[in-house]
């Protein structure tokens, strides 16, 4: 194969692969992402093992919660989910229907369809938007809000080498965040952040992680940034991978009895 005829098959193969659910499955061994190390999933079926009412707030496809549900022999008895794209409800229904979850359509930045105090345990991995006066309204009194986020400047090297330099938002900070949460009156129990590693080895993975990570270029499209991509495949070609860097945080916040 040519050098343009590989460019071409790396980028076809990233931008025809569906991108539904939240599934990154596809990247196996074309791309990694170290995870932090207070570990989530683990933490959270904790959490979730001691429960009676769980709400997951923008769930995607479901893939995680029921991960979780799958770890843990005691159920919740109220289970509920939100999500925001058309496409992950289905998979999110049918991925959660085996333990008795409700999937119910919610905007991102819409109020909860709950009544107040619903709620002993919320959580969230990765929002978009965290609705914190929503939050604390529909969480029990003595019921707390688990969450780990996308934190401020999360791959930024990525986004820079396609986009060029852009400044970095500070609305997705943890200090933001923890500010946010003690305005409503929750009391933060928990907080830490981590920058972690994201090691891209083929062009194809990083067009498939863009469309399906869409806040990290926006406007992504392989057509608009085609030479970009190729750039980015001749780095990858000449120093074996394109290394970024994922910034996360985890907050727990209690509502006070």
């Amino acid at each position: 194969m040519t050098a343009q005829s590989i460019i071409d098959k790396l980028l076809e193969e990233g931008d025809s692969e569906p991108i539904d659910g939240w599934d990154f499955s596809w990247l196996s061994g074309r791309a990694t992402e170290a995870r932090p190390s207070w570990k989530y999933f683990e933490s959270l079926s904790k959490r979730m093992s001691t429960a009676n009412a769980v709400l997951d707030i923008q769930t995607g496809g479901g893939e995680r919660f029921a991960e979780i549900l799958s770890r843990i022999k005691q159920h919740p008895k109220t289970l509920a989910a939100t999500e925001s794209w058309p496409p992950n409800i289905e998979i999110a229904r049918n991925m959660l229907e085996p333990y008795d979850v409700s999937v119910v359509e919610v905007l991102d930045d819409a109020v909860l369809p709950f009544n107040d105090e619903t709620f002993d345990l919320i959580c969230s991995r990765h929002p978009t938007v965290t609705l914190w006066t929503e939050i604390e309204r529909v969480l029990q009194s003595g019921g707390t809000y688990f969450s780990q986020q996308v934190g401020a400047g999360t791959n930024s090297e990525l986004s820079d080498f396609i986009m060029g330099p852009r400044p970095i938002s500070t609305t997705q900070s943890l200090d933001r965040a923890i500010s946010l949460a003690m305005a409503t009156g929750l009391e933060v129990i928990d907080a830490q952040e981590e920058s972690l590693p994201v090691v891209f080895f083929d062009v194809g993975a990083v067009v498939y992680f863009l469309r399906k990570v869409i806040c990290t270029v926006p406007d992504f499209s392989v057509v608009q940034y085609r030479e970009h991509l190729i750039q980015l495949h001749g780095y990858i070609e000449q120093h074996g991978s394109f290394n970024s860097h994922s910034q996360r945080y985890l907050i727990e916040a209690r509502k006070p009895r």
